[in-house]
């Protein structure tokens, strides 16, 4: 077994996207190939047997062509405010762990990350593992990016967004300041994101291989493509001109919002942040999507601190359609209970919208579940992933308001369609082939096959 390391200089680099394009172009070649990622941070999450990873790792294995596993992603940290983090290991919320303060977590978290890494390494031919952050953060002890390429003895490309700026900088300052053991394993450099002809960066790549010993594993341009963004609130819309518009509030603590990629291709997606957004919806043809939540409660202040609610309910009066999706179909409901204070320090309540009946209670088990829920005729396969408990069904629509605590439904093409009353194509595997036939044309294959 061989594994793989990429890391970057900063965070948004572009590793996730260079390993889901590694993981599909070494499937390519007849490899069993399986993605890594020893902590991620992200509020965006997918269900696999077991629990939940992070949506990256869900992609990567996707793109792999393999399915995707708990070990994948054996801790992830999901943002509940700006100092406190649920923390999920090897699938399952560690409530202990949550409440453990950051410096006293390491140990316990390095044991579920090596032990995860060692049982998946011994399943495939190739692990292509993702750092992150950075690997050169020396206030920081780090686990997921210098205790990892040694435990996995990893061949590491270190990349670098040349668009920023100063990427020779980036690159020769966290070849210098990471620790020796990470060095010795730095074998190629990336510069991602380059705008231009790759020319005229002659004689930097050069000079930096002579200062590092990293040779230049290739210069990647700017691509254009439909991956969903790790945190999902910035998709781009390449929705043809007049298509249906859909609004999106951008809740502080949203959660699974990269499940609307696919959205974005059909309507004009826009993330709204105030109360004048929903003013032009077209009752007949627009639409309003109110996404999960990882606070509900926090996020439902919020909206009504903005007057993001009172936007939302005129709309609705207006005729203009909305889903509610998790933590949004709660929003819906009469009432949203915390007895146990999972979501604060206390027990608490908020009214709801109001809009629907159901009502919902917060609990401390949470709930991690594939499911299917019947709509528009046909069954349609999703996943539920909350605290909450809804009464009422999983799927409840009137033709114009529509709540439901299963993720996932907008990824298929007929439920968007249905919803919108236009055509829609996949885009997932289209995008991980665009980014594989990207791997070809720009890295240096020939030491990517050596590896094997």
């Amino acid at each position: 077994m061989t594994s793989l390391m990429v890391l970057g200089c900063t965070s948004d680099a572009g590793k996730s996207w260079l390993v889901t394009a590694l993981c599909r172009w070494y499937a390519r070649q007849g490899v069993r190939v399986a993605p890594f990622k020893a902590q991620n941070m992200s509020n965006n999450a997918r269900v696999v047997d077991g629990g939940e990873i992070g949506v990256a790792q869900w992609l990567q294995a996707r793109a792999a062509g393999v399915e995707p596993d708990v070990r994948m992603n054996p801790v992830l940290l999901k943002p509940e405010a700006d100092t406190q983090s649920q923390v999920v290991v090897s699938g399952l919320v560690d409530r202990e762990l949550s409440a453990t303060p950051w410096n006293e977590r390491h140990d316990a978290l390095w044991a579920s990350m090596a032990s995860a890494y060692d049982d998946l390494a011994s399943e495939y031919d190739l692990i292509v593992l993702e750092g992150a952050g950075s690997p050169a953060e020396i206030n920081l002890r780090d686990q997921v990016n210098n205790r990892m390429i040694e435990h996995a003895d990893a061949a590491g490309l270190l990349m670098s967004d040349i668009d920023r700026g100063g990427s020779f900088a980036h690159l020769y300052g966290t070849w210098a300041l990471v620790p020796d053991s990470t060095r010795e394993r730095l074998h190629g450099f990336v510069l991602n994101r380059f705008r231009g002809d790759p020319s005229l960066l002659s004689p930097g790549p050069e000079n930096l291989t002579q200062m590092t010993g990293m040779s230049c594993a290739g210069v990647i341009p700017m691509v254009d493509h439909d991956l969903p963004r790790e945190e999902g609130a910035s998709e781009r819309s390449s929705a043809p001109v007049g298509a249906p518009r859909v609004a999106i509030p951008r809740f502080p603590f949203g959660s699974n919002l990269d499940e609307f990629h696919l959205l974005a291709t059909a309507a004009a997606v826009r993330w709204v942040t105030s109360a004048d957004a929903f003013g032009d919806l077209d009752s007949a043809r627009d639409l309003i999507v109110l996404p999960g939540s990882k606070h509900v409660m926090a996020d439902l202040d919020w909206m009504r601190e903005r007057g993001i609610a009172d936007g939302v309910l005129a709309a609705i009066d207006r005729g203009v359609r909305c889903v509610g999706v998790c933590g949004g179909a709660m929003m819906l409901g009469r009432s949203i209970d915390d007895p146990d204070g999972v979501e604060g320090a206390r027990p608490t309540r908020r009214e709801g919208l109001g809009v629907l009946d159901h009502t919902t209670v917060m609990g401390p088990t949470k709930t991690t579940t594939l499911t299917e829920v019947e709509a528009f005729g046909r069954r349609f396969a999703g996943y539920e992933i909350r605290h909450g408990q809804v009464t009422g069904e999983s799927f409840v629509s009137d033709g114009r308001i529509t709540a439901t605590t299963v993720h996932g439904l907008f990824e298929h093409p007929e439920f968007v369609e249905r919803m919108l009353g236009v055509e829609v194509e996949p885009v997932l595997e289209r995008t991980f082939d665009l980014l594989a036939d990207t791997v070809e044309q720009h890295l240096d294959t020939a030491w990517l096959r050596s590896l094997l």
